[in-house]
């Protein structure tokens, strides 16, 4: 049943990328490959009487090109002008292209804005707030009915428990080699010692274990629908509910279709939310500058930047591309790096893991050809508990710390401690998609004592700049770990490149 709705779906498909009709329904398609001569037809056309050779056979200048960016959304931009060439080009242009030109002019905003003036530097804030809002916004609606349909799916097909396992494997498996990444990168390599302070510890930042736990299971389920950051409530109830309709599928058909039908609807909504985020990413990475400025001027923590730069290279470009080829035999596996480029960007930048889950999915789907019930289950999952970043980066900021203050070695003990107490300390992050990283080093300093109970605070300017390359680990983690999933349990169908978004 399900393997003909997927084929359905990719005949779908298969329809030719744009459309040129006029306001009447019988207009014939034109295909992509005649995309840019219509285009020029179309922009030449200076009067009606021109215009009638056009394909969708209407008056200049009503014509509407519809742009069917994948199955599940359709973007329509209208023709009017010259000037609007550039809009059809915007439609066209690849996510990451979109998206590092909005940081472009972010960073270039950053430094022409006189953003020493605080009323300039608080509409910053506010518009990056905004933004980061906005990109959010479709995240708990799309996580309850994609998980609750996925998981229907994944049990009526006999695959829930395989992917259950293989996501199992790949969380701890990402998160134990960045920790370990992270550890023998400290210990191999002598950073150079940040200068003490006098400054006084403040209010310990905490994470209450047992609050978080009765959070899983509120008085009431709808509560979990509540919470914009600790998505894990949510997931499981999603996820019963998805199980739940598997016991009787006559009687819960009615519900199921709404839920599909809801999820499908949820995830386009996202797809333009998506879009049009890219214009939020100005303001986003303009206020990351804003916040990181003085550090990078300052100049002490330059050597710690550049470790954690030559880690997260080190594991996009060589550790995951070889385990794709080992582990499951892909001959090219920098086309996942390639899928990766705007989860990254949108991770670092915003440092916000439930931001980038969007944009994950929606490359897991589109670019990697993970199907549904697969990316709905894994990519969620990823960024709740794949925190292997943030133990990467607490264990290289620990390390950096205790090196500061004292000059004698560590005891094996000592290391196991802290590599141990960094990975666990990162699958309690959960409830924290920003400043996880930082707060799970307080925890680290607290815990260990000995006098380091406030050493944290030397490196609490640098904490913007090592949480967002923590969030960028972890987002590359997640869509990596999900191909993975679904490679394993052949829930994916292969893409071309050219048709990555």
């Amino acid at each position: 049943m399900f393997d003909a709705e997927i084929k359905r779906e990719r005949e779908e498909s298969a329809e030719p990328l744009f459309h040129a009709t006029g306001f009447e329904p019988s207009a014939k398609p034109v295909s992509a490959a005649s995309l840019s001569a219509v285009i020029k037809t179309v922009l030449s056309c200076k009067t009606a009487e021109e215009a009638k050779s056009f394909p969708a056979g209407t008056s200049f200048p009503a014509i509407r090109i519809v742009l069917s960016i994948d199955r599940n959304y359709i973007i329509t931009g209208y023709i009017w002008q010259r000037a609007d060439f550039f809009n059809i080009i915007l439609f066209i242009m690849k996510l990451w292209i979109k998206y590092l030109i909005a940081i472009a002019l972010g960073l270039g905003a950053a430094f022409i804005l006189p953003t020493n003036s605080p009323a300039i530097a608080s509409v910053v804030a506010s518009l990056s707030e905004f933004s980061v809002r906005f990109g959010r916004y479709t995240l708990l609606p799309l996580l309850f009915f994609g998980v609750s349909t996925a998981v229907f799916k994944l049990r009526s097909t006999k695959l829930l428990g395989k992917t259950a396992l293989w996501t199992i494997i790949a969380v701890f498996g990402t998160t134990l080699i960045l920790a370990l990444l992270g550890l023998l990168s400290i210990l191999i390599v002598k950073l150079p010692r940040i200068p003490i302070t006098g400054e006084k510890m403040a209010s310990l930042p905490t994470i209450d274990l047992k609050t978080l736990t009765m959070q899983l299971f509120p008085y009431s389920g709808f509560e979990a629908l509540l919470h914009g950051a600790y998505l894990l409530p949510c997931f499981i109830f999603a996820g019963f509910a998805g199980a739940g309709c598997t016991t009787d599928q006559s009687a819960s058909k009615p519900v199921i279709s709404f839920l599909d039908s809801a999820a499908k609807l949820c995830y386009s909504i996202m797809s333009f939310f998506i879009e049009w985020l890219s214009v939020g990413m100005i303001a986003i990475s303009a206020w990351w500058m804003v916040s990181a400025r003085q550090v990078f001027a300052s100049g002490t923590y330059t050597p710690l930047f550049i470790m954690l730069l030559a880690d997260f290279v080190l594991v996009l470009g060589l550790i995951y591309p070889l385990i794709l080829y080992f582990l499951c035999n892909d001959q090219h596996p920098y086309h996942v790096i390639y899928a990766c480029i705007t989860p990254i960007i949108t991770a670092f930048f915003s440092g916000d893991s439930n931001l980038s889950l969007q944009v994950n999915l929606r490359h897991a789907r589109e670019s990697l050809g993970v199907h549904q019930p697969s990316s709905d289950v894994t990519i969620p999952l990823f960024s709740i508990f794949a925190r292997g970043g943030s133990s990467l980066v607490t264990t290289i900021c620990f390390v950096m710390i205790l090196r500061s203050y004292s000059s004698l070695g560590f005891a094996f003990f000592d290391i196991l401690w802290i590599f141990g107490a960094s990975l666990a300390i990162s699958f309690a992050l959960s409830s924290l998609p920003t400043g996880g990283t930082f707060v799970a080093l307080t925890i680290l300093c607290t815990i260990y004592s000995r006098g380091f109970e406030s050493a944290y605070l030397l490196l609490r300017p640098a904490a913007p700049v090592f949480c967002s390359f923590a969030a960028a680990f972890d987002a590359v983690s997640a869509i990596f770990g999900s191909y993975v999933v679904a490679v394993k349990t052949r829930q994916f169908e292969h893409v071309e490149l050219k048709h990555f978004i």
